[in-house]
């Protein structure tokens, strides 16, 4: 077997390998495996390849995990519209309570349920609010 066909199969072993973790970043391995195949295929000698392989695994690796699909920042969940079907829905509150210091809270229906409904923004006026954040049973909302 010649050994451009080794390294491509070791790259279409990393390849299936990633498809058990779910990351990006053993493609990029196996993307330098290829690129080090074909060195291997163009007859250069034996150390050629592995160098070329380390440079383009190394180099597609430190671009992946700076893209967007690379290390990603963790979100909070209670803000998260992909997390929480609630945020961005809408809600009506029919009276506002004053708790004091520009404080109001509210008890409303929602989904079948009373919650409980806390003003994000300044509007202490009854009406339609969107949801921004869900904490436990309570709804922060605003105008």
């Amino acid at each position: 077997m010649s050994i451009w066909i080794s390294w491509m199969v070791a790259a279409g072993v990393v390849v299936i390998l990633e498809l058990f973790t779910g990351t990006f970043y053993l493609l990029m391995i196996a993307i330098g495996l290829v690129a080090g195949g074909l060195v291997a295929l163009m007859g250069s000698g034996h150390e050629l390849p592995y160098i070329v392989a380390g440079i383009v695994g190394v180099a597609a690796t430190l671009a992946l995990h700076r893209s967007k699909y690379g290390w990603k920042k963790n979100s909070d969940a209670s803000q998260d519209p992909n997390v929480n079907m609630d945020i961005g829905q809408s809600i009506t509150v029919k009276e506002w309570q004053d708790n004091g210091n520009g404080k109001f809270s509210a008890r409303a229906m929602y989904r079948g349920a009373l919650w409980d409904v806390e003003l994000v923004a300044p509007a202490a006026a009854a009406g339609v609010f969107t949801i921004v954040e869900v904490q436990g049973s309570r709804l922060m909302v605003r105008a």
